[in-house]
C-alpha cells in the first residue's frame, strides 16, 4: 500500500498568500482531515502561534515583523516573539521601567490581560502592590521591583505639576470639564483622585464627567457657534 506524502510546501504557500491561517485552512491545503498530520508538518517549519484568538492562528516566523516590544499584529490577530499571552505579559512587565497597570498592559497587547496577570502573580512569576485605587504589576526580583516602584512614584510626582500648570490657564467651566476628562481616563475612583490632585470638590469633578458623557458640551458649543436667532434689523420710519 502506497504511503501518502504530505508536502509542507503547501503550508508555506498558504502563509505567503494570506499571512496567517487557521488549522482547518491548513488541513485543506495539506489534503488531510487529521490535526496531527498538520502539526507534524508544521514542526518542520519555523512557525509561531497567535496569543490572541486562543492561539488558533498560525504564521511563519519569517513573516512576523516584531516591533521593539516583540509584538506583531496582522489585522486583529496578535503574535509575540515570547509565544503565549502569559509569557508575553510576564516579559513585558519585567522589562518595563515602571511596571504596568492592567489597563496599560491591555492597551499594548490589545487583548484582555487581567486574568493573565492574576495567574502570573499566583505562579510567583510577577508581584503586585496596591497603587492608588488599582494594582501595579512588576518584576518578582526585589531590586528590579524597587526600581520600577521608584520610577512609577517619580512619574506620578511629575504629573500633578504639569497638570497644575495647564489647569491654571483654564476658566471655571474648562477646569470642571478637564477634571471630568481625567477622571474618566482613570476609571473607578477617578472623581476622588482628581479632586485631591486639583483641589476641587468631588461633586464638581463628577459634574464635569457627567457633562462630557451626556454630550451637553457639544450641544452648548453648537448653539454658541450658531448664534441663535439673527437680530432683526429695525426699520427706520420713512418720511
Amino acid at each position: 500500500m502506497n504511503r501518502i506524502h504530505y508536502d509542507p510546501e503547501r503550508l508555506i504557500e498558504v502563509f505567503h498568500r494570506q499571512q496567517v491561517a487557521t488549522l482547518p485552512e491548513l488541513k485543506v491545503a495539506l489534503g488531510t482531515t487529521v490535526d496531527l498530520t498538520v502539526f507534524r508538518k508544521l514542526a518542520t517549519l519555523d512557525y509561531t502561534t497567535s496569543y490572541s484568538h486562543r492561539g488558533a492562528l498560525y504564521t511563519l516566523a519569517s513573516l512576523a515583523h516584531y516591533d521593539d516590544r516583540g509584538l506583531w499584529s496582522y489585522h486583529d490577530v496578535h503574535f509575540s516573539r515570547y509565544g503565549t499571552l502569559l509569557n508575553t505579559a510576564a516579559e513585558l512587565v519585567r522589562r518595563s521601567p515602571t511596571g504596568y497597570l492592567a489597563d496599560e498592559l491591555e492597551a499594548v497587547v490589545q487583548v484582555t490581560a487581567k486574568d493573565c496577570l492574576r495567574q502570573l502573580v499566583e505562579q510567583h512569576r510577577l508581584q503586585r502592590q496596591r497603587w492608588q485605587d488599582r494594582f501595579l504589576y512588576g518584576a518578582l526580583e526585589r531590586e528590579k521591583w524597587q526600581e520600577q516602584w521608584a520610577a512609577r512614584q517619580a512619574q506620578a510626582d511629575e504629573l500633578p505639576a504639569t497638570m497644575a500648570l495647564f489647569f491654571g490657564l483654564l476658566d471655571e467651566k474648562q477646569r470642571r470639564l478637564y477634571a471630568g476628562l481625567e477622571s474618566l481616563q482613570r476609571g473607578h475612583g477617578g472623581d476622588r483622585r482628581m479632586a485631591e490632585l486639583l483641589g476641587l470638590n468631588v461633586a464638581t469633578v463628577a459634574r464635569g464627567r457627567r457633562e462630557l458623557l451626556s454630550g451637553q458640551v457639544l450641544r452648548d458649543r453648537v448653539r454658541k457657534e450658531g448664534g441663535g436667532r439673527l437680530a432683526v434689523e429695525k426699520k427706520r420710519p420713512t418720511s
